[in-house]
């Protein structure tokens, strides 16, 4: 093992793991990171608000500076934007904006209540700095934890205590990414059952609560000092039951160990989950995915104003792309296609043509040559029937302005799962169809996670944790990293 971290195994691959380390190399995240925040959200609104105030000649420039200043670092700190745990574990963007209007708010109340007469705009405007640059700090911390977390930097060694497969299940999914603080290092089986993961077994629990009694903790707690381990992660099952895991927690917690409880649920956002209390039962409650009601409707509102505005600006673009696909190759500038939509409604598609007229009709010819990974889709990086024009328009997605007027007459979303064909649709599965539960967009998870590099399964994982847990927020989180997906260009062919 290097000496930069702790690599992370891979499904069935065996991690060395050694017995002894030094404390400097535990998942602690960077501690200049809660500095950084404080100080560039405090940069922020101090220097443009005194800035806007000594060049407006109010009155008490340093004192609204300052006044706005707290006010800015209170609503974050009240929201816990500093504690350890929260920072750069997200890009930041809908937090920010959540805080600023809280702070907006704020400070029109104390207007009110102070008297004081300063232009709305102006003021708004001194503000608007600060949402801007803790978003970008936001967004860089966010880059560098995950780039720590890929060399294994920032991370919480993790002994696992349960059932296979149940227990395999929660160590290869935790292997597979990277984006989340969890290494597992070693297990603890229950029951007879083998360990298929590759995980080290480091102690073993008796299938029988009875047999195995006061001891469960003591062995997960000798596992644990053995490994180093840094957290407990148990994953209930039929042996490891809520009585027998509670006593098992007295002793990891009595060790001052943390806890952490796997429920089997995945793909679930966590403003869905709930945690409630009935009869001493601790219960979760998972709220349903969104859809109707208002959040539908000003997605359906968004969608169509967007749309509209973005026609107008882009219509000399799409006149010069039309002209340049005519003169490239014989055939018409515009493409149309079948598609299945919301609910399984057929519509069709508009693009900018990119292959050659009669392309679909040389598909045939292809299918050997299909580089899809898994499942129905046809995909050739170096696809024969493409244009000169029509890769670099498939290289900066240009081909797909014309779906705005699919935006625009309703059969579309801009932002949502890909849009597939009927033959598609036909081998889908239960699970593959609920794409089909909310309207397919211009651009979607998938847009932003290597589009064609993808894999089937990938590809409908996205999909499917996307129409069953999007948002407003989610939507513009999506639409505002569409715009480096295309600039970076990975995955487009």
């Amino acid at each position: 093992m290097r000496n930069a971290g702790i690599s992370r195994p891979a499904p069935g691959e065996r991690q060395h793991i050694p017995l002894s380390r030094s404390r400097a190399r535990t998942g602690a995240k960077p501690r200049w990171y809660a500095s950084v925040a404080v100080a560039t959200d405090a940069t922020g609104v101090l220097v443009p608000v005194l800035a806007v105030q000594l060049a407006t000649g109010r009155p008490g420039p340093l004192l609204t500076a300052t006044v706005a200043t707290a006010g800015w670092l209170g609503v974050r700190a009240a929201h816990r934007r500093y504690t350890r745990r929260s920072l750069g574990e997200s890009r930041g963007l809908l937090a920010a904006v959540h805080d600023w209007a809280i702070l907006i708010g704020c400070l029109a109340v104390l207007r009110v209540l102070t008297g004081e007469s300063s232009p709305v705009l102006t003021s708004v405007a001194a503000l608007l700095p600060a949402l801007v640059i803790t978003s970008l700090v936001g967004a860089l911390l966010h880059a560098h934890l995950t780039g720590q977390r890929r060399r294994a930097h920032a991370v919480r060694r993790v002994l696992l205590v349960g059932e296979p497969p149940a227990a395999d299940a929660v160590a290869a999914q935790l292997a597979a990414r990277t984006d989340h603080p969890y290494v597992v290092i070693g297990a603890v089986p229950v029951g007879d059952a083998t360990l298929s993961c590759g995980v080290p077994e480091t102690a073993r629990l008796s299938a029988e609560a009875s047999v195995a009694g006061s001891q469960d903790g003591a062995l997960v707690l000798d596992a644990a000092r053995r490994l180093d381990a840094d957290q407990i992660l148990a994953v209930p099952g039929a042996h490891l039951t809520g009585e027998r895991l509670r006593r098992m927690s007295w002793a990891v917690h009595d060790a001052g160990l943390p806890l952490t409880v796997a429920t089997g649920l995945s793909d679930v956002a966590l403003r869905r989950v709930e945690v409630e209390s009935a009869a001493g039962l601790s219960l979760l409650h998972v709220a349903p995915p969104t859809r109707r009601g208002a959040p539908v409707m000003l997605k359906a509102v968004l969608d169509r104003v967007g749309a509209a505005a973005l026609l107008v600006l882009l219509s000399p673009l799409a006149a010069l792309i039309a002209v340049l696909v005519r003169l490239d190759s014989r055939g018409p500038a515009l493409y149309r296609q079948l598609r299945v939509g919301h609910h399984g409604a057929h519509f069709t598609i508009w693009k900018f043509r990119t292959m050659v007229d009669g392309a679909d009709r040389l598909r045939e010819e292809l299918e050997d040559a299909n580089e899809a990974h898994g499942g129905p889709l046809f995909k050739l990086r170096q696809d024969p029937r493409i244009t000169r024009t029509g890769r670099v328009l498939r290289r900066f997605s240009l081909d797909e302005l014309p779906q705005l007027v699919n935006v625009l007459n309703g059969t579309m979303s801009l932002v949502g799962p890909r849009p597939p064909l009927p033959e598609e649709v036909a081998q889908y599965t239960a699970a593959e169809g609920r794409r089909l539960l909310v309207k397919p967009g211009m651009t979607g998870p998938w847009q932003v996670s290597g589009r064609s590099d993808l894999s089937w399964d990938e590809s409908v994982a996205l999909d499917v944790s996307y129409a069953d847990n999007w948002s407003i927020t989610q939507d513009l989180d999506v639409l505002g990293r569409t715009a480096r997906a295309v600039v970076n260009g990975r995955g487009a062919y």
